[in-house]
């Protein structure tokens, strides 16, 4: 958003300082956060309702079989195929794993033979084949209790997320005609006027019209420090009021409101996968089938070829591998690890639009910034009034505030805010926007121009005062030069530990795209400790920037834009990372954005990395461990040292393992 500019011009002094009125600044708020689940499980993890009681039950009736099941064995162990001991194992083997042979069946029917259901299937019929029942039972029933775990962790990670969207309202206190009635908020419409109680969520964004409160914005924001709010300022739906009673305007309908956008966002972030769970998931197409076949082999091949090896030997030894290669432990740590890292950003008001965007932001090397409204605050305030040609301040003031009264400029708006006096708009004729350059306008019958440096040579305006530091506004009547108004943005309070966090993080560069002339782009960057920056661009020249950085960035490294206004929407699309900045934002960023970030803060920039990364480096602890651990069983067994017993230990303990590690994220 372009605000000022000085550069070289011809005319009676050297130097411009453009304040555009076409930019619109915004702020920009989303949400997201899934899980996909991509095998073929047959259990349902979807709502995160996880009923312990319901769950244990099976498995503890299971383990009572199991055990009686295991004395009949023990007495009548010269007895090979006893009745009793198939009339006790059976129910226990059917109670455990019914769902995994239901699916199995079902998967085989689809066409979709090899996967960790198949495997348990086969390994444990075969047991039963072999007489080996105790083992068989067991398969099932340790494998039910990692599904058990399994699922424990997922609702854990679906209820980070499900708390989140429990700030969804249920009703709308609706003022009409004096009564208030209370109405889903699916019924109010723009311009409608709601009343808002103490404990109450705000059901609708608006502005407040009567009342000053203090709000709970962290389900929204992740802030615990509630925010003060007074008459004029704008809510959003999903903050809760804690003090007073205040009256709100309707300024979006319900479906157009920061919740419901949150709502979406987490209902579609599923969609968005990894490169890494992609890779998984092609990898157990190709895993299982050769592991499949491999034992096979085993169990066909030796007894034919080496002498005094006996077919059930070796039988045994390829159901011993079937079951330590089922890859489910893998299957279901990875979106679980992702899921976790997206639920744990959004615990901290980071919105991340899908697992694949973790990825993303562990492999960020370039970080680059938009300046108002990212780094700082976007609020303008006049600081100073300096008055030429016998004009006086207030009368520049004046002039300046009734010249500016159809623009939404936030230049504009902070020069209405200053004159703070009623302006009569009939008062302003022939109102002109020169692009680039500013406003002309008559304002009683005298021609005001106010803009930049560059509108005062193009009206051949004669002034003395052409380089100021910061965003300022000349003006000129009757073709006399006024004087000129100063405007200041400050930086915002975080934006330097922001850029320190990101150094810290090994960042290599951290870039700021500005519209702003070049003498406030480099305070700015000065002051907070950019390693460069570029001024006076037009939102196009941001996208060229943003063009010539990625050409220049390695492979393997990625470069997230931090922005917040509908002008940033291009670069946010554009960029490896697209992040977008602000409380309270432009519907293009938010959409545009694969990041979405709840409050003002920049700092929160190097904590979406630092979640990236973490979420990346358990992923990758949770796919070495379970290589690892199975490559090295998978031996023990072809070699006869591990029995179907470890064999379940093993395939079960990996799972264990990689499910506890994958809900560290969340942490």
């Amino acid at each position: 958003m372009k605000k000022t500019t000085n550069s070289q011009d011809s005319g009676s002094c050297s130097c411009q300082s453009d304040h555009n009125h076409n930019g619109n600044h915004n702020h920009d708020d989303a949400h997201d956060g899934d899980h996909d689940h991509d095998h073929d499980h047959d259990h349902s993890h979807g709502d995160g309702e996880f009923n312990l009681k319901k769950e244990v039950t099976p498995i503890i009736l299971v383990v009572i079989l199991f055990i009686v099941g295991f004395i009949f064995e023990k007495q009548l162990h010269n007895t090979p195929y006893s009745i009793g001991e198939y009339l006790v194992f059976i129910p226990a083997y059917l109670l455990s794993g019914w769902g995994v042979l239901t699916t199995a069946g079902r998967n085989i029917l689809r066409g979709k033979v090899f996967d960790e259901n198949f495997l348990m299937t086969v390994a444990t019929l075969g047991a039963f084949a072999i007489d080996k029942l105790p083992e068989a039972v067991a398969v099932m029933l340790f494998f039910r209790i990692g599904e058990l775990f399994q699922e424990y962790a997922v609702g854990n990670s679906r209820r980070s997320i499900k708390s989140l969207l429990e700030v969804r309202p249920d009703y709308a206190n609706l003022k009409v005609n004096g009564e208030v009635k209370k109405v889903s908020p699916e019924q109010v419409t723009v311009g409608d006027i709601i009343i808002v109680k103490p404990g109450e969520k705000i059901p609708l964004d608006g502005e407040i019209l009567e009342g000053n409160s203090q709000l709970d914005t962290s389900a929204l924001t992740g802030e615990s420090v509630p925010r003060t709010v007074q008459v004029g300022e704008t809510v959003l739906a999903g903050m809760i009021n804690q003090t007073g009673v205040i009256t709100i305007k309707v300024t979006k309908l319900f479906g157009e409101s920061s919740i419901s956008k949150i709502l979406e966002l987490v209902q579609n972030a599923s969609s968005k996968k990894a490169e890494t769970q992609k890779f998984i998931t092609k990898f157990a197409k190709i895993y299982t089938p050769f592991v499949v076949f491999g034992s096979l082999a085993v169990a066909i091949l030796p007894p034919l070829f080496i002498p005094g090896a006996t077919r059930l030997e070796w039988i045994y030894r390829a159901l011993v591998l079937l079951v330590i290669s089922c890859p489910c432990g893998l299957v279901i740590s990875i979106p679980l690890g992702y899921f976790g890292g997206v639920g744990g950003a959004a615990k901290r008001g980071i919105l991340v639009k899908g697992s694949t965007y973790l990825d993303a932001l562990a492999a960020v090397k370039t970080v680059v910034f938009d300046k108002t409204g990212t780094l700082t605050k976007g609020v303008f305030k006049v600081t100073q009034i300096v008055p030429d040609n016998g004009f006086s301040k207030s009368e520049l003031l004046a002039m300046a505030a009734k010249v500016e009264s159809h623009s939404n400029h936030p230049v504009a708006q902070s020069i209405r805010a200053a004159y703070e006096n009623k302006i009569d708009e009939s008062e302003v004729e022939d109102y002109e926007e020169i692009a680039g350059h500013g406003i002309k306008a008559k304002v009683k019958g005298r021609v005001v121009l106010a803009g930049n440096d560059r509108l005062l040579h193009r009206e051949n305006i004669a002034h003395a005062v052409c380089n100021v530091d910061g965003t300022v506004v000349h003006l000129a009547v009757d073709n006399i030069y006024a004087g000129y108004i100063l405007i200041a943005d400050e930086i915002k309070e975080d934006a330097a530990q922001a850029i320190s966090a990101l150094k810290k993080l090994g960042v290599e560069k951290i870039v700021m795209l500005t519209g702003d002339n070049q003498a406030i782009a480099s305070r700015v960057a000065q002051q907070i400790g950019l390693d460069y920056y570029e001024a006076e661009l037009l939102p196009e020249d941001k996208v060229n920037a943003i063009e010539k950085i990625l050409s220049k960035t390695p492979k393997n490294s990625k470069v997230a834009f931090v922005g917040d206004g509908i002008n940033d929407a291009p670069v946010i699309a554009r960029a490896d990372v697209g992040m977008a900045m602000g409380g309270l934002g432009s519907d293009a960023a938010i959409e545009t954005a694969d990041v979405v970030i709840m409050t003002d803060k920049p700092s929160k920039v190097a904590e979406a990395i630092k979640i990236g990364r973490k979420t990346h480096q358990i992923v990758w602890q949770n796919i070495i461990l379970a290589m690892a651990i199975k490559g090295l069983f998978i031996a023990l067994g072809a070699f006869g040292v591990a029995t179907l017993w470890e064999a379940v230990f093993a395939d079960v303990g990996v799972a264990l393992l990689a499910i506890f590690n994958a809900t560290r994220v969340l942490k």
